[in-house]
């Protein structure tokens, strides 16, 4: 019966991951401090049952190809360009700022080039998914205008990183800087071809099947594995960035709304197994032999501050100490971004272990910090949403 091991080590991967995210949200954490626990537990690196990494690797791809897809989904490029020129200003240079202070940084603490680079831009994203939670928690204390600022802050620090994460990964697998200039070429052929399929081809076919609830749930899976495939396979494009741009690729579409409502519980399930492979690839040993993860956390306050002076100096209309704390937190594209740098041996695997553990400590602190200024009274109506759905996670 040994065909029935890996659906047993499936199962009870699941349910410890949705126990323990229950239990984090009952904390008033994201469900995703939970999931990484899970990881961890089961992970190589603490004693007890051991999964297999092969297998839930396998899983992990899939599932991060999901979220991210539906996080591009869920951005409304058109009501982002609608919002004051200084927010849309702030977010950018608080992703470059972030990145070279950070880096420097790292270098000062002994890491080559593409370590430095890896850790700071890691440093320099925040979670787009905390910070949707953030503003539609049941404890939330944010005014409209603050909450329309974080989620627009946040969807915008994704954009930068498309471009961002396309430049690492050159530095990281090649030794020829002039091979950043294709790898960028390539990047804007691919969004080039992504547009092009995700205007015309596929709200064709959503059109089709909208009415067949199970063959559109198909066909929007389908189309967001595809497109992230080939993404990867023709453009080398990493897989989560291809994800997130065929998301971005239909997001102003009509019948794109109905593919993301079909798609997100399936999502769920396997995005759960993203967070947890992310777990299974800390090792606790690491926090005790390097001193990354303390840097890193200095590293996040002083990030929360340049959020706080960027918003005030190109006055963003909101809370801007608010602003500073829940975007200070560490997300899903640095996970991404410590994977690729890990792959390509540009940091130990003690300094992501010590970076990923200052990412979870930095969600949990931000998701509660933000919640303890005073709630404000107001009668303007809610803004509306650059992200139009919720996530679990």
């Amino acid at each position: 019966m040994a065909e029935a091991l890996p659906i047993f080590e499936l199962g009870l991967v699941l349910l410890l991951a949705a126990l323990a995210g229950t239990a984090a949200r009952r904390l008033g954490l994201p469900a995703v401090v939970g999931y990484l626990a899970v990881g961890l537990l089961v992970g190589p690196f603490t004693p007890g049952y051991v999964a297999d990494p092969e297998r839930i690797r396998v899983l992990a791809n899939v599932g991060v190809v999901l979220l991210l897809f539906e996080v591009g989904i869920e951005i409304d490029v058109r009501a982002v360009r609608r919002d004051p020129r200084g927010l849309l200003i702030a977010a950018p240079l608080q992703v470059l700022v972030v990145w070279l202070l950070s880096a420097v940084a790292a270098t000062l603490l002994g890491l080559a080039a593409p370590g430095a680079a890896t850790i700071g831009l890691a440093v320099a994203l925040s979670s787009s998914v905390v910070i949707v939670n953030m503003t539609r928690s049941r404890r939330r204390t944010v005014d409209a205008p603050t909450a329309r600022a974080m989620v627009v802050w946040a969807v915008l620090q994704d954009v930068v990183s498309l471009f961002a994460v396309a430049g690492l990964s050159v530095l990281l697998f090649s030794e020829d800087a002039a091979e950043l200039g294709i790898a960028v070429g390539k990047l804007i052929i691919f969004v080039a071809v992504a547009l092009a399929i995700g205007m015309t081809f596929v709200p064709a076919v959503l059109r089709r099947v909208r009415d067949e609830h199970d063959t559109l749930l198909i066909v929007a899976v389908s189309i967001a594995l595809a497109t992230a495939g080939l993404g990867a396979v023709l453009f080398d494009v990493p897989l989560a960035l291809a994800a997130f741009v065929a998301g971005l690729a239909i997001s102003s579409r009509p019948e794109a709304r109905e593919a993301r409502r079909e798609v997100h519980p399936f999502r769920d399930l396997f995005a759960v197994m993203f967070f947890v492979a992310v777990g299974t690839l800390v090792d606790p040993n690491a926090l005790a032999s390097t001193s990354i993860w303390i840097a890193v956390l200095g590293l996040v306050v002083l990030k929360g501050l340049v959020v706080w002076a960027l918003s005030a100096i190109f006055r963003v209309r909101a809370d801007h100490r608010q602003l500073g704390i829940a975007l200070a937190q560490i997300g899903e594209f640095s996970f991404v971004v410590l994977a690729l740098g890990l792959a390509a041996g540009a940091i130990t695997a003690e300094q992501f272990s010590a970076t990923l553990a200052a990412s979870v400590i930095t969600i949990a602190v931000s998701t509660i910090a933000v919640r303890s200024f005073p709630r404000l009274e107001h009668h303007e109506p809610e803004p509306a949403e650059a992200h139009a759905g919720h996530t679990g996670t």
